[in-house]
């Protein structure tokens, strides 16, 4: 803890960024908080947000990245955060140049309780490395069953879903100017459950982009079981691609080629 505190401080002190984007504990709960030079006072008020923490960093990073194009920020991020922002990179979201990252790694628990394969950012400025949790017995236990029980079972959780656009909306790779899951050409409106296409979307739109933080299933009013639909999605990516979801050395997403040629600006209707 003291050891991310004082670099923080002197990052604000030495003028390297306009400010951090970490966690605040306020009326005893942890919150996301903008520390700034105005007040370096509160970076003794910063804190490692605990397991139960759950915010989408990398999305508020891009609203301050709008708001204040020229400035550059310091965030906190554990492993799958740091993947996000090397998605939103590649995307051409942010710009790492005006980045810089506060680094937690991932105590054991959580690690086991992600199934994550990356609990720890290349950069580390709190807690130590853990043993990744290279295989997903949840998955596993999705492929162990026949072709007409996983049918069933993911039916039976779509079928759950009251179309909150919880899972969208906290998700920090979920970017797009216009969504796919309101145009009313592809999604009906007024039913519940909604059309089982709707998760069927949102995973296609989440393969080799979903970067593992959980936060979709979490913030599900239902508990359907989108961060192992998710997970099976990257995994088919690498399987099909050879791509690693979040790294930087795989080159761009899949997703991202049109023959020869990609891009990154979107087409005007």
């Amino acid at each position: 803890m003291d050891r991310l505190r004082e670099k923080v401080r002197n990052l604000l002190k030495d003028g390297k960024v306009a400010g951090y984007l970490g966690y605040i504990m306020k009326d005893g709960h942890p919150l996301p908080h903008l520390f700034t030079p105005a007040r370096p006072e509160e970076v003794g008020q910063a804190i490692v947000a605990p397991g139960d923490a759950r915010y989408p960093l990398d999305k508020l990073l891009q609203q301050l990245a709008k708001g204040y194009p020229d400035a550059t920020f310091a965030v906190q991020v554990r492993g799958c955060d740091e993947r996000g922002l090397n998605e939103l990179y590649k995307w051409g979201q942010l710009d790492p140049e005006k980045v810089v990252l506060v680094g937690v790694a991932c105590p054991q628990d959580q690690a086991d309780y992600c199934e994550c394969p990356g609990p720890w950012p290349s950069v580390i400025d709190s807690g130590n490395k853990c043993k990744p949790v290279l295989r997903s017995q949840r998955v596993d236990r999705i492929d162990a069953l026949a072709g007409e029980a996983a049918f069933q079972e993911w039916m039976s959780a779509f079928n759950k879903c009251v179309k909150c656009y919880g899972c969208r909306d906290i998700c920090p790779m979920c970017f797009c100017k216009e969504c796919a899951l309101e145009h009313p050409d592809l999604m009906s409106t007024g039913k519940v459950p909604p059309d089982s296409i709707f998760q069927l979307v949102r995973a296609l739109h989440m393969a080799g982009r979903c970067i593992d933080c959980g936060l979709c299933e979490e913030n599900c009013p239902a508990d359907i079981p989108l961060r192992v639909l998710y997970k099976k999605g990257n995994a088919l990516v690498k399987e099909m691609f050879d791509y690693d979801t979040g790294s930087l050395t795989t080159g761009l997403s899949p997703w991202k080629f049109l023959g020869d040629e990609s891009t990154m600006e979107t087409k005007p209707m």
